[in-house]
């Protein structure tokens, strides 16, 4: 190995996650390497958030177009799949990173691609496609920031079948004349609504009894109820017992428990996610490679003052969204103890993703589209909160009917009724992710209901579905 380069912070892993601690980081000041083995962005900008909802917004557009008089008529043909495609690889810039090394360049981050382990304590050691070797020494961090990747079963014949992940799903250029999906997922879901607007025939196999099942019972029901209408087949309670590939690239055939055979021309496993930490050095300080690791709600690893992850890879919470959030707390967290200053990891303090527990919001960009934050009912329940849930049928909401003719939907809130503040919230229904960050703002910053009372939503919006909720729980 070469003589180590010293930063005071190194991050490994070059996702949303990462990405964000470095800027947080180079913001006050401290000098960052960062180490990718892929494309700087990550999953996220390649794989799964960005080029999924390239792939769905034609699909909702039309869908609501297809409900709007005088338009209607207008959107009756197929999408134009090589434009949807084009727009989808202009989102990921072709699969390129160009614009993201260009943005750290600009903040002078340090970029180091190839494969990085760690190498004891505040050491990372680097090796690069050409197999160059570095060490990289942090005066005041290493944080992990390497996500996960998808889960494939090991179904007898699932090798040679070759099936889709999300990676397949998201960057296919072509859509397959018959897509079976394995999982009742958020990219089941998702996947489903895409493929089976662009023209494929899509059979869902569920294990459980829905579809979401993170989420309120009625967020799955309505999609999966949607999906059904669009053509598509949603089955649960079903359990896939192996796959068959006839050939390098003919069909391929799930067979089910009790023996029924299902055949289509490609399979997408959706079925969950593992960290990717099984080569990343964890042994060297003493932590288990392949787990999740452990932070505490600075995300900050027990028992190594100097070690953080951030991401999915700590199984906080499975969304871009947070990781990011986990890397501005503890970029700040970082700063503040490399400066000399205290931390404040009290709730809802500056140093701690108090969020991930508590007012944790969700997207769902399938048609109806589902949002959530916060706990479900279940949930609340299931901590020991005293809860009512208030519903409404988001359809009665005049900007509702405005917005679409048959517009189906439903809305609810979840109130503690010892404080009367909000503990969560989801609302189902095209359009309908726009109503999240309200109800986050609402969960996270514990809004009495009696100062909820006083937020006027504008009329005719759909946003009028507080107020009709409001109404409900006042009575």
């Amino acid at each position: 190995m070469s003589e180590a380069v010293e930063y005071d912070v190194v991050v490994l892993g070059g996702g949303p996650a990462g990405e964000n601690i470095v800027d947080r980081t180079r913001a006050a000041g401290l000098s960052t390497a960062l180490v990718e083995s892929e494309l700087v962005g990550g999953e996220c900008s390649y794989w799964a958030c960005v080029p999924s909802k390239a792939l769905l917004r034609p699909a909702l557009a039309r869908a609501d177009a297809r409900r709007v008089p005088g338009l209607a008529g207008a959107v009756g043909g197929p999408l134009d799949a090589a434009a949807v495609f084009a727009h989808r690889d202009y989102w990921t810039g072709s699969w390129k990173d160009d614009g993201q090394i260009d943005w750290l360049d600009s903040i002078g981050a340090h970029v180091y691609r190839g494969h990085g382990r760690l190498y004891g304590v505040r050491k990372v050691a680097v090796t690069s496609p050409e197999g160059e070797h570095h060490v990289l020494s942090a005066r005041h961090a290493v944080v992990v920031a390497t996500g996960t990747r998808a889960v494939v079963p090991g179904l007898p014949g699932i090798a040679e079948a070759r099936p889709w992940t999300s990676r397949e799903a998201t960057s296919a250029q072509a859509a397959p004349g018959r897509l079976l999906i394995v999982g009742g997922s958020v990219v089941a879901a998702e996947m489903a609504t895409a493929w089976q607007a662009l023209g494929s025939e899509v059979t869902v196999l569920v294990r459980g009894s829905r579809l979401l099942p993170r989420m309120e019972p009625f967020a799955g029901e309505l999609v999966a109820e949607a999906l059904r209408e669009a053509g598509a087949v949603v089955r649960t309670g079903v359990e896939v017992e192996a796959v068959v590939r006839d050939g390098s690239t003919g069909p391929v055939t799930v067979v089910l428990a009790g023996g029924e055979t299902l055949e289509g021309d490609e399979l997408l496993m959706a079925t969950g996610r593992s960290p990717r930490t099984e080569d990343i050095g964890l042994e060297t300080v003493g932590l288990t490679p392949g787990d999740w690791i452990a932070v505490d709600d600075g995300c900050r690893v027990p028992g190594h003052d100097w070690l953080y992850a951030v991401g999915d890879v700590n199984h906080r919470a499975l969304l871009t969204h947070q990781g990011k959030y986990q890397a501005r707390i503890a970029g700040a967290a970082i700063a503040a103890r490399a400066a000399g200053a205290g931390v404040d990891t009290r709730r809802w303090g500056a140093h701690a993703a108090t969020a991930d527990a508590l007012a944790l919001p969700q997207a769902v960009f399938t048609d109806p589209e589902a949002a959530a934050v916060g706990l479900t009912l279940a949930e609340a329940e299931r901590a020991g909160h005293r809860v009512r849930a208030v519903d409404h049928d988001l359809g009665k909401v005049s900007g509702a009917g405005l917005y679409a003719d048959g517009y189906r939907g439903r809305a609810r809130m979840v109130v503690d009724l010892d404080r009367e503040v909000l503990l969560g919230a989801t609302f189902v229904g095209p359009g309908a992710a726009e109503l999240l960050h309200a109800a986050t703002i609402a969960v996270a910053a514990e809004v009495p209901i009696e100062r909820l009372w006083h937020a006027v939503p504008a009329f005719p919006t759909i946003s009028e579905v507080w107020l009709r909720l409001l109404e409900a729980y006042r009575g």
